[in-house]
């Protein structure tokens, strides 16, 4: 059975979890949960400016994210405070859950980049996965892991790619 489309107004934590550890817990507006596809609003969470070289992310910067129970990624649109789509930082997650207020995504650590002109695609962190550890202890896992990393791209490079959903709606 769907849920019912979330309530402009409401919030949640978004609890992202590394490696059995909250990495960063952050507040977010709920855009909209249809039971299987979250959709939430934030602002960058983390102190500073982070530097990819490739891109920046930054005070001001606006995250609409894209979380779903049935898929192992997560899409999240990036956009400059005034606006301007920066592009699209994609994370490989478990499925992601969600507990009353709070939505936990197991990030796996393999990344995908879009820039917003998707004239630049970039596979990120493939190193980090190989290290991990997690083709021993969960091949299931792991092997979900690459293969969404491979659909991230594939959409990216395709048709079908855009979520844009309003930064400041």
């Amino acid at each position: 059975m769907s849920a019912p489309s979330a309530d402009a107004t409401e919030s949640l934590d978004v609890a992202l979890v590394k490696a059995g550890r909250t990495k960063i817990r952050y507040p977010a507006r709920l855009l909209h949960d249809d039971g299987n596809h979250l959709a939430v609003r934030a602002p960058w969470a983390a102190p500073g400016v982070r530097d990819f070289g490739f891109v920046r992310f930054e005070p001001g910067d606006v995250f609409v994210e894209h979380y779903w129970r049935d898929r192992w990624y997560a899409i999240k649109e990036v956009y400059a405070g005034d606006g301007t789509l920066k592009g699209w930082y994609c994370d490989v997650t478990r499925p992601a859950v969600r507990a009353g207020a709070v939505l936990t995504v197991e990030d796996l650590d393999l990344d995908l980049w879009v820039s917003a002109d998707r004239g630049t695609v970039l596979r990120l962190d493939e190193d980090e996965f190989a290290e991990s550890g997690l083709a021993a202890a969960d091949p299931a896992a792991a092997a979900a892991a690459v293969r969404a990393l491979d659909e991230l791209e594939a959409l990216a490079r395709g048709a079908g790619f855009e979520l844009t959903s309003s930064a400041t709606g």
